[in-house]
């Protein structure tokens, strides 16, 4: 495994995150008014258009639901990636592992066009785990409860850890590539590039909150995000047809990690 095999997914979570504006922005804005002066957290509340310098945002509680959040994603990446590869030893074939080619390739042309509001097919993935999690809510509710308000940083993390397993088309599409992975391990690495895309707007949305989330969620913001991982999804497909092969593809399609 090397860094051009995650660098397309590491770009996935980066495009990808402006739908972690919706999932988690309030959550992570929340906890970065923890700890801040009770005159500045009363300023907060009453201005919707206030500054982020006008705050001192707590880093300590935002870093740690992040890292809580991706070493859920890890976790998630290591059961694909050892499911995916007990199921190809079991098989013994070598079209198990295209199959998961394609499936991963069409995953993220199918987060592409969610993205960009042309296409909704993974809002039906997402409402299936959100089922899931209605079911599992006399265990997590509680869980999560206690964990409010995140004002340690073992809380926080905590509660990312939780947070992690929220459903999410997204991170389903992501999902997909640990299985191309061929270990657990692999797996792991792979959804720890994704988690390390997300970072860069979650920790963004801890400062900036609801102003960053209206800025992602513009339409040519959400359309060249989209396209940019749409682009993935296409090329990754017409290199499994056969149509493209060059080995500097690599860096611009998903491949298997053997």
């Amino acid at each position: 495994m090397n860094g051009a095999q995650l660098l397309p997914v590491f770009v996935v979570g980066l495009a990808g995150s402006i739908h972690c504006a919706g999932m988690c922005g309030g959550i992570v804005t929340a906890m970065s008014t923890f700890g801040v002066s009770s005159q500045n957290r009363t300023l907060h509340r009453a201005r919707s258009n206030v500054r982020f310098w006008e705050l001192t945002p707590n880093w300590g509680h935002v870093l740690a639901y992040n890292a809580g959040r991706i070493a859920s994603y890890m976790t998630a990446g290591a059961l694909a990636g050892g499911l995916a590869q007990g199921a190809r030893g079991m098989a013994a074939l070598a079209g198990v592992q295209l199959g998961f080619y394609w499936l991963a390739n069409a995953m993220l042309v199918a987060l592409g066009l969610y993205l960009m509001n042309a296409w909704r097919g993974l809002a039906v993935l997402e409402q299936g785990g959100r089922v899931l999690w209605q079911r599992a809510q006399p265990v997590i509710g509680p869980a999560m409860k206690n964990l409010m308000p995140a004002d340690t940083a073992p809380k926080s993390f905590a509660l990312g850890a939780l947070w992690g397993w929220l459903p999410c088309g997204m991170v389903y599409s992501a999902l997909t590539t640990a299985l191309l992975s061929g270990s657990a391990a692999n797996g792991a690495a792979m959804m720890l590039a994704f988690g390390l895309g997300t970072l860069p707007m979650l920790t963004g949305l801890g400062l900036l909150g609801a102003r960053l989330t209206q800025t992602m969620q513009r339409r040519p913001v959400r359309i060249t995000c989209g396209l940019l991982v749409l682009a993935f999804g296409v090329i990754g497909l017409a290199r499994a047809a056969g149509g493209i092969t060059p080995e500097w593809m690599e860096m611009l399609c998903l491949t298997p990690l053997n």
